[in-house]
């Protein structure tokens, strides 16, 4: 499929769809991964098959996106400005948007200050704030990959090693992780560390959200994994008691990442979520 590029400002964001009709989704990718492959092909042509018109893009600093110069920060409110620059250019008035842990910080903040471009949210292993009272990361997590980021050696492979080094300390303690994906989306674009710094950067720079997620009126859905150590529980509660009528759902033995084996279930959530707030729109049947 071929790749497409935007621009804000002097930003250019680089972005692909799936599907050619049906409600639009948007995906919104993680840090650590944050390019537009963190969502695997397989689990946007299912969407497609519930009825979406997908679209997936890559966040400044990643993937074929722009690089921003070292020094410059930049914070969720831009990168939510980026966000509403694809949905100008794929001529979308307004988009459901599903986005994981960085990504759904990004929806929290355009169901903010874009309300009007949100059909629905869903905000996935994700947090209104980085403070540590609110996110409550295990420690010795956090601790063992902030020792692993120091060791990064250079080029893809190396990339590659971390990723999966890193999501056995932050995944899903049951189900596996899928190294041979992990591998091939680091030999297309590795992993930069430095890029992971300027998005955390971002995050905290914006502070704590809850006071002005207290505003949103768009239709909310919480994904969110039951021992997830980057983000515990208790930042999905905060999330969903943030965020007015929001409706939150926990899995067991899901961690800080999206497992294949889940799909089917959050696949399900979002149906149903978007089913209730679409005003007119035909779903097929389930295959």
């Amino acid at each position: 499929m071929d790749v497409m590029t935007c621009k804000n400002g002097d930003i250019e964001i680089a972005y692909e769809t799936f599907g050619t009709t049906g409600e639009p989704v948007l995906l919104i990718a993680a840090m650590g991964i944050e390019s537009r492959l963190a969502w695997h092909e397989d689990f946007c042509e299912a969407l497609v098959d519930k009825g979406f018109h997908v679209a997936r893009f890559d966040n400044r600093d990643g993937g074929m996106s722009s690089r921003v110069a070292p020094g410059v920060k930049y914070s969720l409110r831009e990168m939510a400005d980026d966000t509403v620059a694809v949905l100008d250019a794929l001529a979308w008035p307004s988009a459901h948007l599903f986005g994981l842990s960085l990504g759904g910080m990004i929806g929290q903040v355009m169901a903010v200050h874009h309300a009007d471009r949100v059909r629905t949210l869903t905000s996935v292993a994700s947090a209104p704030s980085n403070q540590w009272r609110v996110s409550r990361p295990k420690l010795g997590a956090a601790f063992k990959v902030i020792t692993l980021g120091r060791k990064v050696g250079s080029g893809p492979d190396a990339a590659g090693d971390f990723l999966v080094e890193m999501f056995k300390i932050i995944g899903s303690p049951a189900y596996p992780v899928d190294e041979a994906w992990i591998r091939a989306i680091s030999r297309r674009y590795p992993n930069d560390p430095a890029v992971a710094m300027r998005h955390l950067t971002a995050i905290r720079i914006s502070g704590d959200r809850r006071g002005e997620l207290a505003r949103v009126t768009v239709p909310t859905l919480v994904l969110h994994g039951e021992d997830d150590p980057m983000q515990s529980m208790h930042a999905a509660r905060e999330t969903a008691r943030a965020v007015p009528g929001a409706r939150l759902v926990s899995y067991p033995g899901m961690g800080h990442d999206f497992p294949r084996e889940l799909w089917p279930a959050m696949i399900a959530e979002l149906v149903q979520h978007c089913q209730q707030n679409a005003a007119s729109t035909t779903w097929p049947s389930d295959r």
